[in-house]
């Protein structure tokens, strides 16, 4: 224990044995009408001793020397009542024992016990009063730096306005009062709720409703607005977002809770608004009973771990305490970068950065011998449709031989689970990206039918992800931030799009449902037209569309469609009890002919025989259509 401690203790004993004493002594008067007697006095001082080491001991065991007075808690009252009672109880005890309470009112001990909770108690709040209300307040501070430090320059608060009169409103006002380093100083709160209006939050007022925002923020001279909403809908942040524009003042947001990691609302969490915030992607509600049960203690590995998936993946599992984590990844900086970050993130979990190639066998046998996971988590693939077009022989070697390495790796040393990651665009694949995994679900599901594989492989399918590397939003910024064109393939095409934690959370939530041979197919919420979301991109940087930054049509390029699909004919989809994912029996494949033409895309792309590739793609993927096609077989 140090000095500071030490000397705090000593306060602290010091002042509770005073107010013990001073209890005692107060239950006497009234009880003996405010005169003693010689007998009475000896009681009394005979007493005082017992009385007090009975209720230090007491409450040194009930931990009310170890918390800090300025963060008391109903938790440190309660305790406080517990150890005054049972101390009460232990005194009457023994005083029964010692005296049979000759000479001794009963009525002592209940007066006494009452204004022992209330002395200690009122100690304890008097402090953190004191702290939140005198020693916190930002006015007291800059009156004492301005005594004491007149030549350094006091620091300037902005004036700020809360959007959201709620829990998360609530808790941020409080962090910010109760955090001296925070620069903020709220004016008050804005709630759309009009029964709150003219009510009061820790003393500031509700002012209004969202439609207001410009009138306060011009009459109360506000700097910066934070929106502490994190249920509320598209539509609700679209209009909240506009009439924030409509003002000078600077404005940011505290984001859903699915994007939340700890699931805790923090002022460390406000940022800049979005493109993603206009979705309005309503929280994933998990069974995280279910979710621990399969990968709390665990080693688990995943691939592709420094990817937009990857790491999102990560970061979720992580919050289930597994016993190791292995981060499989070829790319080195990103890969170093990830491994720092989940580190600092989470000090207390074992993380394994390991570089590595899903294509290169050894690399894949080495860390299944070495570190033996449990769990395999397989994001690791190319997926840009474009770029695979042109080189579809890459899209075998990573894709599908990079998959067969790793299911056979996972069968080998009997993982207890494999989760694959597909996409939306598996579906009547018009794309070498999207027939090659297409061809990673049909190797996934048909590993299952080994009787004797221990592990259970599953394959969980959805769309487009808001923020992912490569991904249209990040190249549109880009094309705004030079001055434009922004270039949008066709004015009719549509995507689905959700939020990596969302992705990433119904996808260990899916792995806690499977038990091997399943798709999963998650709900994808309403899809969205790529050229309305350039529109609302320029407008987001205070441009207007077409005028500001001109808005060009370049055309479908090779193996893209207009509108992405996350069935394919025949497929039964099945609810499950989860409403936002879905699974379907899918058709399954001869394993010996599944072998045998995976092994021509091998030989083929070791020859980076482009048109042979795709023929032997279309023979396991009869759906899969391409414009390289000139006809039907």
């Amino acid at each position: 224990m140090n000095f500071k401690l030490h000397r705090n203790f000593i306060l602290i004993a010091f002042s509770d044995i005073l107010l013990i004493v001073t209890s005692l002594y107060l239950a006497f008067i009234i009880r003996y009408d405010y005169g003693l007697s010689q007998y009475t006095k000896q009681y009394f001082y005979w007493m005082t001793p017992v009385f007090i080491l009975t209720k230090f001991v007491l409450f040194y065991i009930f931990d009310l020397y170890k918390g800090m007075w300025r963060y008391t808690s109903t938790k440190d009252l309660f305790n406080i009542l517990k150890a005054c009672t049972l101390s009460s109880l232990l005194l009457i005890f023994f005083v029964l024992l010692k005296t049979r309470f000759e000479g001794m009112s009963r009525s002592v001990f209940v007066i006494d016990w009452f204004f022992t909770v209330f002395f200690i108690s009122s100690s304890r709040l008097s402090v953190r009063f004191f702290f939140s209300s005198i020693g916190e307040s930002r006015k007291f501070r800059e009156i004492f730096k301005r005594i004491y430090s007149p030549e350094k320059d006091v620091k300037k608060y902005r004036r700020t306005l809360i959007i959201g009169a709620g829990d998360c409103g609530e808790k941020i006002y409080r962090e910010i009062r109760d955090n001296s380093s925070l620069t903020y100083k709220v004016i008050g709160f804005i709630d759309d709720n009009t029964s709150k209006k003219g009510r009061k939050i820790h003393g500031l007022p509700v002012l209004g409703s969202s439609d207001e925002i410009a009138k306060y923020v011009s009459k109360a001279e506000v700097e910066e607005i934070i929106i502490a909403i994190p249920s509320a809908s598209s539509s609700q942040i679209r209009k909240i977002v506009n009439s924030c524009k409509e003002t000078d003042a600077e404005y940011k947001i505290v984001p859903g809770m699915g994007e939340l990691i700890s699931g805790d609302v923090s002022v460390k969490a406000i940022r800049d608004v979005e493109y993603r915030d206009l979705l309005g992607r309503k929280p994933v509600k998990l069974d995280n009973e279910s979710i621990g049960g399969y990968l709390t203690g665990k080693k688990i590995l995943v691939t592709g771990a420094a990817g937009s998936i990857g790491s999102g993946l990560c970061r979720q599992i992580l919050k289930y305490n597994p016993a190791e984590l292995i981060l499989f990844e070829r790319a080195e900086s990103p890969l170093y970068e990830t491994d720092l970050e989940l580190k600092k993130a989470f000090p207390g979990i074992r993380i394994v950065p390991v570089l590595g190639d899903v294509q290169h066998k050894d690399d894949i046998t080495a860390v299944f011998s070495k570190r033996k996971p449990e769990i395999v988590f397989h994001a690791a693939a190319y997926k840009h449709v474009p770029m695979l077009e042109n080189y579809p022989w890459k899209a075998v070697s990573n894709n599908i031989i990079g998959t067969t390495n790793m299911v056979d790796a996972a069968s080998e040393f009997e993982c207890d689970k494999f989760v694959f990651v597909s996409t939306d665009k598996a579906v009547n694949p018009a794309n070498v990206m999207g027939a090659s995994k297409r061809v990673c679900e049909i190797i996934v599901q048909n590993k299952n039918r080994n009787n004797h594989c221990k592990t259970s492989f599953l394959t969980v399918r959805f769309g487009n992800v808001i923020g992912s590397v490569g991904s249209v939003i990040p190249l549109f910024k880009k094309q705004i931030a030079m001055g434009g064109p922004v270039t949008v393939t066709h004015p009719e095409i549509i995507r689905f799009f959700m939020l990596i934690p969302e992705a990433c959370q119904l996808i260990l939530q899916a792995g806690a449902m499977g038990n091997g041979g399943e798709i999963f197919v998650l709900d994808m919420g309403e899809p969205v037209k790529i050229d309305e979301m350039a529109r609302d991109l320029i407008k987001f940087s205070g441009m207007e569309p077409d005028i500001d930054i001109k808005i060009e049509y370049v055309g479908i390029r090779p193996g893209e469609k207009l509108y992405e699909e996350l069935l394919t004919d025949g497929e039964d989809v099945l609810a499950t009890n989860h409403k936002k994912i879905m699974v379907l029996e899918s058709r399954m494949c001869c394993f010996e002919d599944l072998s045998c033409e995976i092994d021509s895309l091998k030989a083929f792309a070791d020859t980076q025989k482009a048109e042979e590739i795709r023929k032997v793609l279309r023979m396991i993927v009869p759906e899969y259509e391409s414009p390289y096609f000139t006809n039907k077989n």
